[in-house]
């Protein structure tokens, strides 16, 4: 169905609610945080990742990767780059080369950095002699894809060059195709529940004019009748969108807005049967499997700058940089903080030391404000081996064991 006046007037009021958000820009807070920087002698569109953000992003990676597995994904890894002939045969050089950087020569031969993952996945699925049983195969993957982005268009972690992409295709006979799309938008509105994200809007993208789309209507007509039925079952409002679709199918994309009220596409499913088709990938019996293209969370760039708007650097516990830290309240309680920290780290959580000797412990509570535990080793404390455990909201959460301090840090807790 179609998005109604009142879902409108709700879109309207949730950007205005974003407006509070201005302040959590993720380009000066992300920064700010030491998520990510940028150097002009890597490049425009090249951010790299700052201790803290390597822990967010890390910490974002393994709970995708845990949800997956747990859904029936096998996980595998494939080069970034790929000869030009590959592209070539999945349609990406005649329909998308003018997003591709230019091939490199080597030993007489081409090659380029890949724009998607999915011809690589298509050979994986090749490489196997494939039979009915074996089908529903699903394959995920968090790999690395390039795209030739104009400098005017870059812009923190929304808009890169070098995007880390939480992928995955679903290789099914086309009957269940609408099953496994539907398993997929499962998927992706538990992750977005479990990170914090509430969507903007869905989209269904459709074929637009011209050679940028693959030209069999029939095709197109196929793989949108799938992705409607899924949308009509779930009823799930949706706008419809000509020219937003990738060049070999339709896709729901599922919008996220910025705190300036821009939007930017963030999980996806694509129903792709061109791509089969170039590859003539099949399985016992003579059958063509459909690909189901689906993005849980996006790129891992993309998502970050989004989640520092949304949360103001305050992560949920199991993805915030530092989990806990130890303050003891003088220099006399700090060889006791220091075996706290170790118990700490040896449970699983990230955790630094704040000693006294870096402020009033006022002081040090406020410059670790977004902390989800911050733990208190006054005399008492010291002597018993415990601490007493303050949330960041500033209520006081009494002495709570290392252990299950950990395991509520988790996200699966």
């Amino acid at each position: 169905m179609h998005a109604s006046r009142a879902d409108a007037r709700e879109l309207r009021s949730f950007a205005l609610s974003t407006k509070g958000m201005i302040m959590n820009d993720h380009r000066r807070l992300g920064r700010e945080l030491g998520i990510f920087d940028t150097d002009p002698l890597i490049g425009s569109g090249l951010p790299y990742w700052l201790p803290a953000g390597a822990a967010v992003r890390k910490a974002i990676e393994d709970y995708v990767h845990e949800l997956e597995r747990r859904d029936g994904y096998q996980h595998v890894n494939s080069p970034v780059l790929g000869k030009r002939e590959l592209y070539e045969r999945s349609g990406h050089w005649a329909h998308y080369a003018e997003d591709m950087f230019p091939p490199m020569e080597v030993g007489g031969e081409e090659f380029v950095l890949r724009p998607s993952l999915c011809p690589h996945h298509a050979l994986i699925y090749r490489s196997r002699q494939r039979s009915h049983r074996d089908l529903p195969l699903r394959v995920a993957e968090l790999g690395g894809m390039y795209r030739s982005e104009l400098s005017g268009v870059l812009g923190g972690l929304t808009r890169v060059r070098a995007i880390q992409l939480n992928d995955g295709h679903v290789f099914c006979p086309p009957e269940l195709a609408a099953a496994e799309v539907s398993a997929a938008l499962d998927l992706i509105e538990a992750a977005h529940e479990r990170l914090g994200i509430r969507a903007a809007r869905y989209r269904l993208s459709l074929r637009g004019e011209g050679a940028k789309f693959v030209d069999d209507p029939a095709m197109w007509a196929r793989a949108e009748s799938v992705l409607r039925e899924v949308l009509r079952e779930r009823g799930r409002a949706y706008d419809e969108e000509p020219g937003e679709g990738a060049f070999y199918g339709p896709k729901i994309d599922i919008q996220i807005a910025d705190p300036a009220g821009r939007e930017a596409t963030l999980s996806t499913v694509q129903v792709d049967h061109f791509q089969p088709e170039r590859f003539d990938l099949r399985y016992a019996g003579g059958g063509r499997p459909a690909m189901v293209h689906r993005s849980v969370v996006g790129g891992i760039e993309r998502l970050v700058a989004h989640l520092i708007e949304v949360h103001g650097g305050a992560f949920p516990a199991w993805m915030a940089p530092v989990q806990a830290v130890v303050l003891p309240l003088s220099d006399a309680e700090l060889p006791a903080a220091e075996g706290l920290l170790r118990r700490c780290l040896a449970a699983g959580l990230r955790a630094e030391l704040a000693p006294a000797g870096r402020g009033s412990l006022g002081a040090r509570i406020r410059a670790h404000r977004l902390v989800p535990y911050q733990l208190v080793v006054g005399p008492r404390e010291a002597a018993g081996g415990s601490a007493s455990v303050r949330l960041r909201d500033g209520s006081q959460a009494g002495e709570v064991p290392v252990e299950q301090l950990a395991a509520q840090s988790r996200p699966f807790a």
